[in-house]
């Protein structure tokens, strides 16, 4: 167990240790705000359309055999991110990351689920896991920031580096192997359909600010990915070996869950995109004092996440996760309100309520979706869990960063026609409030006061609009939870216990 936390967590402290260097990024590379969604989101596209491949990949060789090389590539790539010189190299190299990760995250909850074959033992687990989710998000902001407060932007991903190296020793060395006899197999068109569908949908989303959200660049872009998702509904209940078995989705309770799931860490990642930015630009903290701030949310993820699982065996699924969801939605009302004279103290119960709310709804969520399938197809259902977290975190970044820069950009594209400013400066103060800012330090006296503070304004003006969107897409979640997750779990693995295949080193030995 503890092994594969450790794994875990260098997945999981990446969601959230990038987010307070997006601005040293800005600073230092020149990104635009449409660059930095790309470099969180080029992440979160190749994790999950791969997830579901390398889960079933876990599932036909050895589930232990692709934790090792997820952590050898994701290892290897974030020493490449850390040295990256401009905008599309980090692009890049976090692309590779994303196919480490997608096939670290699934193994560890696949390995996991075949460990712990009794419910209650395997929920407790589950609990556990999601605390070092947890764990990842509460210290990646902190550690991020102390990196940046002593070293540059690239200490962010050369962090994981050693930690990469330890986990790949001791699960060598410690962790059983596990694998499907029956395994199909991969469904690599079904990857490729996907992964091309969500890469073309929210390329769209992220460059509608700049192209224009009735462009036909960013129309013809979002119709051919809708095409190529329905394309791979179609291929998948087909295909004689799919990708993402569509038959368990007759199951309101894995289809509940996984869209919970997917909607909960759409606000989530979606709002720390937005906060990290909030803080450092416009409150004008640190990197670490902005880590700081930020980790009350996940501390309180951490620590709320076990106890959901508890909640969850005696009071029911849907109370919880619609309590925990219920939760997100008020905190994110709390948010909307936010002004430039607001102070970080105004916003701090909005993100304790957050924290509580996903800590309830993430371990009941995981749950439901893995006590939905079968033992032996554990890889597809802990890669379809994952695949819904990274899908609609990915989708939280791309819909309310875009938000936001549509305002941001029309209101200072609206400020600055007076002053007749080079295409060149205008286009670094429209592209993100960090380039605004820059600008205004190099302005002479009254003027760079003016932009910083017009900037700043449009800033929070653009978060306003996104924290309300991300408001109703909670809320209506909240209504989909109490319409389709039913409240009470059904085991068929204590009635009927299938035999788990593990061994140490050996996936043909089986043990009872």
């Amino acid at each position: 167990m503890t092994i594969l936390c450790i794994s875990l967590l260098v997945v999981s402290l990446d969601d959230t240790v990038l987010n307070v260097a997006l601005p040293d990024i800005v600073r230092s590379l020149r990104a635009s705000s449409s660059d930095l969604q790309w470099v969180v989101d080029t992440y979160a596209v190749v994790f999950a359309g791969l997830l579901l491949v390398l889960g079933s990949f876990g599932d036909r060789f050895g589930r232990k055999w692709v934790l090792l090389a997820g952590l050898v590539v994701f290892g290897s790539s974030s020493a490449a991110s850390a040295f990256a010189s401009a905008p599309e190299g980090l692009i890049a190299a976090r692309a590779v990351m994303g196919v480490g990760a997608a096939a670290i995250m699934p193994s560890t909850l696949s390995i996991l689920t075949n460990v712990f074959i009794d419910a209650d033992d395997r929920s407790r687990a589950i609990g556990i896991w999601s605390g070092t989710t947890g764990l990842g998000v509460a210290v990646g902001p902190v550690v991020g920031g102390w990196l940046l407060a002593n070293f540059w932007w690239g200490s962010v991903f050369l962090v994981n580096v050693p930690i990469c190296i330890v986990a790949i020793v001791a699960v060598a060395v410690i962790v059983p192997n596990s694998r499907d006899e029956a395994a199909k197999r991969p469904d690599l068109p079904g990857a490729a359909l996907s992964t091309a569908g969500i890469a073309l949908l929210l390329w769209g989303i992220i460059e509608a600010p700049t192209q224009g959200w009735s462009s036909a660049k960013v129309t013809g872009t979002v119709c051919v990915g809708l095409v190529l998702l329905a394309g791979f509904v179609l291929w998948e209940r087909r295909s004689d070996h799919p990708l993402l078995e569509m038959s368990l989705f007759r199951s309101h309770r894995f289809t509940g869950a996984v869209s919970a799931m997917a909607l909960v860490i759409f606000g989530l990642m979606g709002g720390l995109f937005l906060f990290t930015q909030y803080l450092q630009f416009s409150l004008g903290f640190s990197a670490l004092e902005t880590g700081l701030r930020i980790a009350p949310i996940a501390l309180v993820l951490m620590a709320v996440a076990p106890i959901s699982s508890f909640l969850d065996r005696h009071i029911g699924t849907k109370p919880v996760v619609a309590t925990g969801m219920a939760l997100v939605a008020v905190a994110f009302a709390l948010l909307t309100s936010t002004t430039t004279a607001s102070s970080y103290w105004q916003s701090f119960p909005a993100f304790l309520l957050m924290g509580v709310g996903v800590g309830l709804a993430f371990a009941p969520c995981t749950e439901a979706v893995m006590g939905s399938v079968p033992l032996d197809r554990a890889g597809v259902g802990s890669a379809t869990n994952s695949a819904s977290l990274q899908i609609g975190g990915a989708t939280g970044v791309a819909v309310l960063g875009s938000l936001l820069n549509s305002r941001y950009k029309a209101q200072m594209s609206h400020i600055l026609v007076p002053y007749h400013l080079s295409h060149s400066i205008s286009t670094l103060i429209e592209s993100s409030l960090g380039g605004a800012l820059a600008v205004a330090a190099q302005a002479p006296g009254h003027l760079g006061t003016l932009l910083a503070s017009a900037a700043r304004g449009a800033f929070v003006s653009g978060m306003d609009l996104a924290v309300t969107a991300a408001t109703g897409v909670v809320a209506a979640a909240v209504l989909l939870v109490v319409a389709v997750l039913p409240n009470r779990p059904h085991h068929p693995r204590r009635e009927n216990p299938p035999p788990a295949v593990l061994g140490r080193g050996d996936p043909g030995r089986s043990r009872p």
